[in-house]
């Protein structure tokens, strides 16, 4: 289907962009990849009738350390963000995941913002983004401010961005030293949501865990932080009663729908053999 019609804007300064959020409203959407509002104008499923391209903003885009902080502006790209020297080496696990999403000419033109900030459910990043700890800046007419990715998901769909606010960057404080990690994700095909997918990072001292972080992806209604998950492996030798423990808890959290990916209680299940598997690459790459 086409799109209905819209006014275009194209700003070239953040504070632009949210004035013209502010001045219209509910009837302006910013728009950068446009791989999640495109598909939905098309289905008449969004309407807006102000279009704000966050393109030309220099300002958004860009990927650098601030002292134990990654900073990621919001219009980087996947691909950005696959080829950047910095996130290889202090963040692997980004790179891994963006190489799981979609297909390469998508990740050319798709954002690490505009995957965080939809609040789609079967987004890879928003999981990982609550497994590290990620914080993301959102800019509006009162100013700054700054909110957890654990706390930011509310609904699908729904966030704690305000009317009026722009996420502008996301900021990622650095793992533990010796840190495993992986992402491991389920789907029917290349391109594909997932039908499950688990991001683990975990640290071991003295052949014990002593640190550990796990999220769910597209298991539930939000991202899914899997904290009693993590507790289980904390302070085992990562053992098999404690790996069934932490897979038992991560299942316990998830409430998939049934749909073309399969029943629900097939995608819980899935959701464990992925956590399984991203529990034992993370225990190598930590060893």
């Amino acid at each position: 289907m086409i799109p209905g019609s819209f006014d275009y804007h194209r700003p070239k300064t953040v504070d632009e962009a949210v004035a013209l959020l502010g001045q219209y409203g509910e009837e302006a959407r910013a728009i950068a990849g446009g791989h999640s509002l495109i598909p939905m104008m098309k289905l008449r499923l969004a309407a807006p009738e102000h279009l704000i391209d966050l393109g030309k903003i220099e300002a958004l885009r860009g990927i650098s350390r601030d002292g134990d902080t990654i900073v990621i502006g919001a219009t980087t790209t996947q691909a950005e963000l696959i080829a950047s020297p910095v996130i290889a080496s202090n963040l692997p696990i980004l790179i891994e995941t963006a190489m799981l999403i979609a297909d390469p000419q998508i990740r050319y033109v798709g954002t690490v913002g505009g995957n965080v900030a939809n609040g789609d459910p079967g987004n890879d990043m928003p999981a990982l983004m609550q497994c590290l700890g990620a914080d993301y800046v959102l800019k509006g007419a009162s100013g700054e401010r700054s909110v957890a990715a654990r706390d930011f998901y509310e609904a699908a769909y729904f966030t704690a961005l305000e009317d009026g606010e722009l996420l502008t960057s996301i900021r990622i404080p650095l793992p533990p030293a010796g840190c495993g990690w992986a992402y491991e994700k389920l789907k029917r095909k290349v391109g594909d949501y997932a039908t499950a997918a688990a991001a683990v990072m975990l640290k071991l001292h003295g052949g014990a865990c002593s640190f550990a972080s796990i999220a769910l992806t597209n298991v539930g209604d939000t991202p899914l932080l899997a904290a009693e998950a993590a507790e289980a492996l904390v302070g085992s030798s990562l053992d098999k009663s404690a790996i069934d423990a932490a897979v038992a808890a991560a299942e316990a959290i998830t409430n998939p729908a049934s749909d073309g990916r399969g029943p629900a209680e097939y995608r819980t299940r899935m959701a464990g053999v992925m956590l399984r598997r991203a529990i034992a690459r993370a225990k190598n790459r930590a060893a």
